[in-house]
């Protein structure tokens, strides 16, 4: 998996001022990408019939995995030193002694240091239907900032109920993502990991809303404390389209 990443991505070579061989430099370092997919590797749910994916996009690399984080665990604990508290102790412990872990409990804190240094913005990591990490590719943030504002695959075209064109944000797509029959405002914030009701309506449920992909379960009311929220038939059509995109992309 690593060596597909790194097959894929780009590569810059350096000068021969200082020595003899031309350095190399990745967009993304490959301690990085390997410590991202060992982590889900030793983390994952195997219980789940879901599986590790390594998804590569003009944007990003995004690593999920069918796993959850322990009681004793947070995103934000995970960022700080914290104790070692694998989901599968037989399976970090090999990995830790064939040397694809070097020190445990220190993977999440590796990555987002080893990223900073190469000039990457810090990693995201969300609990969604599994533990999700996304990091960003270096080429298109240094070529321009402002045209990587979409999600890649959120481009959908066809007839579903009317016309659903143009791209998806992130932040929908990670919404219509946990959507499962009809939630609340609190029960949707909170599945995101937000804090801020503000950012997550102006960035999230707004947008969704006016581009018909949710929908209020009580239209006629829109702010009775009653209100629930569904995804609509564009909304699935969307998430379907990403998963076909999914498999696309692993196979």
């Amino acid at each position: 998996s690593v060596d597909f990443v790194m097959s894929k991505i780009n590569l810059w070579v350096g000068t021969r001022k200082d020595s003899p061989q031309a350095p190399v430099e990745y967009e993304i370092p490959r301690e990085v990408v390997s410590e991202a997919i060992v982590n889900a590797i030793a983390h994952r749910d195997y219980t789940s019939n879901g599986s590790v994916q390594v998804m590569l996009f003009a944007d990003r690399l995004e690593i999920w995995n069918p796993g959850t984080l322990p009681p004793s665990l947070t995103i934000e604990k995970l960022r700080k030193p914290h104790g070692s508290v694998p989901h599968n102790p037989l399976i970090a412990e090999s990995l830790y002694l064939t040397k694809y872990i070097e020190k445990m409990g220190t993977g999440i804190r590796d990555i987002i240091s080893r990223c900073k240094a190469s000039g990457l913005p810090e990693p995201e990591f969300f609990l969604l239907d599994g533990f999700v990490t996304i990091i960003r590719r270096k080429a298109l943030i240094e070529k321009n900032k402002d045209e990587v504002t979409g999600q890649v695959t959120g481009q959908v075209t066809g007839q579903v109920t009317g016309q659903v064109t143009g791209q998806v944000s992130d932040e929908i797509s990670r919404l219509l993502s946990i959507i499962n029959g009809e939630m609340t405002r609190q029960e949707l914030q909170e599945k995101l990991l937000l804090k801020s009701r503000a950012n997550f309506e102006e960035r999230y449920l707004k947008p969704a809303l006016k581009n018909m992909l949710i929908e209020y379960t009580i239209p006629d009311k829109p702010n009775s404390r009653m209100q629930k929220y569904r995804i609509t038939a564009n909304g699935s059509q969307i998430v379907k389209k990403r998963k076909r995109d999914i498999i696309d992309e692993t196979n």
